[in-house]
């Protein structure tokens, strides 16, 4: 339900995340949007202005539990992979609306890669765009994009990769036809470090 309440939103797409923030924001910042918006909701007896705080689940384990806690809960630290951290587009851009971490240069996922005792691995197509969105209507160029991202974190010897997006991972998967990584959730890795799942095969 749409009301200000000030409640956060926690939020475990990258996809969902964008958008999700992206229109909190333009509530707070677009008057004529915002009107729109409420009009919209007259009918229901609703108003928002914006007070939900939007937050990924990574952000939340950074900023409320902190990755020192993290680290100090797992019991099955995975020492010797090597983990290339995926981020894709949707989680940094844009930057000024996001505020998730620094677009260029992120560290969000490489310092939770360490806090569940594994080795981060640094590609150069981390933060590029896999081409999830042009699956459906441009199968060569989503194949493309994938290749690519999968081939720079093999070009720096990771073991596996992990995405906080279903999408990029869908796409890392089905499209990335020339290379082969495995690729997964990040809580599927988290939950293994905890001890509340099998041990992932990489």
């Amino acid at each position: 339900q749409a009301q200000d309440k000030g409640q956060d939103l926690l939020t475990l797409c990258s996809a969902c995340h964008n958008v999700i923030k992206r229109t909190n924001y333009d509530i707070q910042t677009d008057e004529v949007f915002a009107s729109r918006v409420n009009n919209y909701m007259a009918s229901d007896g609703m108003k928002y202005h914006g007070a939900t705080k939007v937050v990924h689940y990574l952000e939340m384990l950074r900023d409320v539990v902190g990755f020192d806690v993290l680290k100090s809960k797992v019991v099955n630290p995975l020492k010797g992979k090597k983990i290339a951290a995926y981020y894709g587009c949707l989680l940094l851009r844009p930057g000024k609306v996001m505020e998730f971490d620094d677009p260029e240069n992120p560290k969000i996922m490489e310092d939770f890669i360490k806090a569940i005792g594994a080795t981060p691995v640094i590609f150069s197509q981390r933060n590029e765009c896999c081409g999830g969105y042009m699956t459906l209507n441009d199968k060569e160029l989503a194949q493309k994009r994938s290749n690519a991202v999968v081939a720079s974190a093999l070009e720096q010897q990771a073991d596996c990769m992990i995405t906080a997006c279903p999408l990029c991972r869908y796409n890392l998967v089905a499209n990335a036809t020339e290379n082969q990584i495995p690729v997964y959730y990040f809580t599927e890795l988290l939950a293994e470090a905890l001890g509340v799942k099998e041990e992932v095969q990489a």
